[in-house]
């Protein structure tokens, strides 16, 4: 049964991650509930995630032809933050991490709740943003969001969603597929950061990582037919019932 729920875990984030990121706020607090540490769990989280998230750019393969190749520039700052945010998780005291986690996750499901409407707002600005200067900013900000990736990621591919339209990038799909790009390279070094000193259940890990890949590929098929409003409704009500629940158990 453990291994079962940790396998549906993984298919349900990898899919949501497809879909509109936020998987973490499911894969990660399932984790804690069948008994892992919280800093281990965090870490069991990412590595499980990044095949999925390998497998999610993989089914947007498509739409990712004929993008500014310049975006991949990107990946520098990904790779930087991502370490950076590692090393911070490794050093927090467990007891600091566990009185963070329910605030994290509250702050992952608000950010996933306002996800459209930050679209919508940035938007305004996007029209009028100069298209040569953005990639100084924007890989600035890049920077900060792939630290908070390493260190939690429970909804970073939100923050890079509206990184991407204030680009200027208005397709759903090619934002999602860039999106999978950037969070690979995210979860691909704090994994390694992670394995590398020991902080990975295996057992958990590998169940997930099956599930993940199944729900990335499934999600961004899916992700062309149909909308995502019910699966958003779901992530947010979870999120907010596993803030409670895991600020009752403090």
């Amino acid at each position: 049964m453990h291994a079962l729920l940790v396998f549906v875990a993984g298919v349900i984030a990898g899919g949501i991650n497809a879909l509109a990121g936020g998987g973490s706020l499911v894969s990660f607090p399932t984790l804690i509930w069948l008994g892992a540490p919280p800093i281990l769990a965090d870490a069991t989280n990412a590595t499980a995630l990044w095949p999925g998230t390998l497998a999610s750019a993989w089914g947007y393969r498509r739409e990712l032809r004929g993008v500014d190749r310049r975006v991949y520039a990107l990946i520098v700052p990904s790779v930087i933050g991502s370490m950076l945010g590692a090393v911070l998780l490794h050093r927090t005291a467990p007891g600091v991490f566990d009185r963070l986690v329910p605030l994290l996750i509250l702050f992952a499901t608000c950010l996933f709740m306002a996800q459209d409407r930050l679209q919508r707002r940035f938007n305004l600005t996007a029209a009028h943003a100069a298209r040569s200067h953005w990639l100084s900013w924007t890989m600035g900000f890049q920077l900060v969001v792939a630290v908070y990736g390493g260190y939690f990621g429970g909804g970073m591919g939100i923050l890079m969603l509206a990184t991407l339209t204030l680009m200027g990038h208005t397709d759903i799909h090619r934002m999602n597929g860039l999106k999978s790009v950037l969070s690979a390279s995210i979860n691909g070094v704090a994994a390694t950061y992670f394995i590398v000193n020991g902080m990975v259940i295996w057992s958990d890990a590998l169940m997930m990582a099956v599930g993940a890949v199944i729900g990335g590929i499934g999600g961004a098929t899916i992700a062309r037919y149909i909308g995502h409003l019910a699966v958003r409704r779901v992530v947010i009500v979870v999120g907010f019932a596993m803030t409670v629940m895991l600020m009752l158990r403090l």
